[in-house]
């Protein structure tokens, strides 16, 4: 009897639910990183960390992006995965979405933007230590590029969920404002004076010092004679 088709039927088995087990495991860890920064941005409700496709729009919405796109380009791909190459391409989308959002909920935790490649990489790192660091959420952050943008930007309001516009508006950002007008660069350091005597070539021994002068010699000094006594009488 052949059993050759039974094991690889049960091996795939069980390959399908180790991988089941890892998305589970992925999954959960992802949720509770995702729910730790919704308490610092002062999210109500931790439920919502645990919503497939919510969290990740509420998470958008943080990142001063319309959490519409989440939902557009995730059920996109869900119904158009048979069309070859626009799934590949909608996925690729999320991702990018993900990305911006992930930087500007960084720059709200006081990291730099270089910390978006290690989202890129390795998200569930970058969630975990944003999650557990000392970082507190901070909106006196300057608005992003697609602050204007209607299609792009955040617009849209949710109960528990606070406002990223900070009070009295973003920061002031000079570069942007009428009438600036760049630097110009700094002038380069001026070259040291040249000596007016040039160095001495390396092995050349240095020439004798040039004797002081003798001091002048001090005239005498000789005291006035002695004016005679007068005779006595």
């Amino acid at each position: 009897m052949d059993y050759s088709d039974g094991t690889a039927l049960a091996a795939l088995a069980v390959v399908g639910f180790l991988t089941f087990l890892l998305g589970v495991a992925v999954y959960v860890v992802t949720a509770y990183f995702l729910m730790k920064i919704f308490d610092k941005a002062g999210v109500q409700g931790r439920w919502r960390a645990w919503v497939p496709i919510y969290n990740f729009m509420v998470f958008s919405k943080l990142g001063d992006l319309s959490p519409w796109l989440v939902l557009i380009a995730g059920g996109a791909a869900v119904v158009l995965f048979w069309v070859p190459g626009l799934g590949t391409i909608l996925g690729l989308a999320m991702h990018i979405i993900a990305l911006l959002a992930a930087w500007r909920v960084g720059l709200k935790l006081q990291k730099e933007a270089v910390w978006v490649i290690l989202y890129f990489f390795l998200s569930p790192v970058w969630l975990g230590i944003n999650a557990f660091d000392k970082s507190r959420w901070n909106l006196n952050v300057p608005a992003a590029p697609w602050a204007g943008n209607a299609f792009l930007s955040d617009t849209t309001t949710w109960a528990g969920i606070p406002s990223q516009s900070p009070a009295g508006g973003y920061p002031a950002n000079p570069v942007t404002a009428p009438g600036y007008v760049t630097p110009p660069p700094a002038a380069p350091p001026a070259p040291p004076a040249a000596s007016a005597t040039p160095p001495a070539a390396p092995g050349t021994p240095e020439p004798p010092a040039a004797p002081e002068p003798p001091a002048a010699p001090e005239p005498p000094t000789t005291e006035p004679p002695t004016a005679p006594e007068p005779p006595r009488a």
